[in-house]
């Protein structure tokens, strides 16, 4: 579940300039050897950290072409020398909402499903609610935000993030509101949400939208949405690591995370499809080249756009829009796919750049709104450093 997108309001300028002056030997915008990618990438870690004594732990991993690195710093505990592990688990928050798209675009590619179906195909008994101005839900629509489904269900005032009138964090009151809510309440909910607007109309940020995608797989496929993960993309890409389910083992392996007033944060429960996954850079990795190689046609359908922004994002030049929960910009031929993830303590962000054969993952344990700025900066800085020609990120 995403708080605020404070890099989109903040200024970038803290770090833009990490690891450029030790990038002249990937000037050629192609994969080059892994020694000198390492050093790019050790330098923007070590250099984040000095800069952000306010922040916690990086880790980062980089896929160029054949080069993988990884590379991590900072502490996974605020006052002691604890440093992040090969086997520290990060969750990912809404880049969860990118596998479940990713699901739904197997679905699509073994005919189970059509992108452009109406979702009460799929959902027992009458919604009548689920559609406005005769324009029903699409199945698309779960995954883009345009669905008109609220924040999240149970729909209820003290559940959207910037709610002011509890005292209580956010997770706090999360995790009491989906005490012993699963399926049957959601979709009982469901028949409660009134759409204010046609569907596919306009963005309204949703994780329930995502959430009724994943109950809409479990019934085509009779197994349950961990279940069916771990079968279709986890097991199959050998993310042995990453989970929703967290063992007791997982536990002591996930990165405590801080919020912005230096305090323990919890995770939030429910909504798993929405943003439950916890993985390890190595994993994400794994899941970054997949992305980037666009050889599986449920990856190249997740990254067609459902719908594209009107004017250009570059100026006058370049478009962005949504595939199945990629957001994408293009340049003259050349696209950056990314997605961001933040929960209270935790942020993580994944650029895809297909044409470059370029891939970055960030995951962090603190958030605070010059610690999220930062990693959007040194996303962009790594970007230009690796790969000077490729789609720079949107502002």
């Amino acid at each position: 579940m995403r708080l605020r997108n404070w890099w989109r309001t903040t200024k970038l300028a803290l770090v833009v300039l990490i690891g450029v002056t030790s990038c002249a030997t990937l000037a050629q915008d192609k994969p080059t050897d892994a020694k000198a990618v390492r050093a790019v990438v050790d330098a923007a870690a070590a250099r984040y950290i000095k800069e952000n004594p306010q922040a916690a732990a990086i880790a980062i991993g980089v896929v160029y072409g054949p080069v993988r690195i990884q590379s991590r710093a900072g502490t996974l505990e605020l006052g002691k020398a604890r440093p992040p592990r090969p086997d520290t688990l990060y969750p990912l928050a809404s880049i969860t909402k990118t596998f479940t798209g990713t699901l739904l675009a197997q679905a699509v590619i073994e005919k189970r499903l059509l992108l452009t179906d109406d979702i009460r195909k799929y959902l027992d008994g009458a919604y009548p609610n689920l559609e406005f101005g005769g324009l029903p839900i699409l199945v698309s629509d779960l995954l883009d935000h345009r669905s008109g489904l609220p924040f999240i269900l149970p729909d209820r005032p003290e559940l959207a993030p910037d709610f002011k009138g509890d005292a209580r964090p956010y997770t706090v009151r999360v995790n009491a509101a989906m005490q012993g809510y699963g399926r049957d309440q959601f979709l009982h909910d469901l028949h409660a949400v009134k759409l204010k607007a046609k569907p596919g109309s306009h963005y309204q940020y949703s994780n329930a939208g995502a959430q009724l995608a994943a109950y809409i797989l479990e019934k085509l496929y009779g197994s349950p949405y961990e279940q069916l993960l771990r079968a279709k993309i986890l097991t199959p890409l050998r993310m042995n690591a990453t989970t929703i389910s967290l063992s007791p083992t997982d536990q002591k392996r996930l990165a405590p995370g801080w919020d912005d007033k230096g305090q323990l944060a919890i995770l939030p429960v429910g909504e798993e499809a929405a943003g439950g996954l916890k993985s390890t850079t190595d994993d994400m990795l794994s899941y970054i080249q997949w992305q980037i190689d666009e050889t599986d046609p449920a990856v190249r359908l997740s990254h067609e756009r459902v719908w594209t922004a009107k004017g250009p994002v570059f100026g006058d030049r370049g478009t962005f829009g949504v595939g199945l929960n990629w957001q994408i910009a293009e340049l003259s031929g050349r696209r950056v796919i990314f997605q961001d993830g933040m929960i209270e303590g935790y942020s993580a962000l994944v650029v895809i750049e297909p044409e470059a054969k370029l891939g970055i993952v960030l995951t962090a344990n603190q958030l605070d709104e010059k610690s999220a700025a930062a990693e959007r900066g040194l996303m962009k800085a790594l970007l230009m450093a690796l790969a000077p020609q490729a789609v720079p990120l949107p502002e």
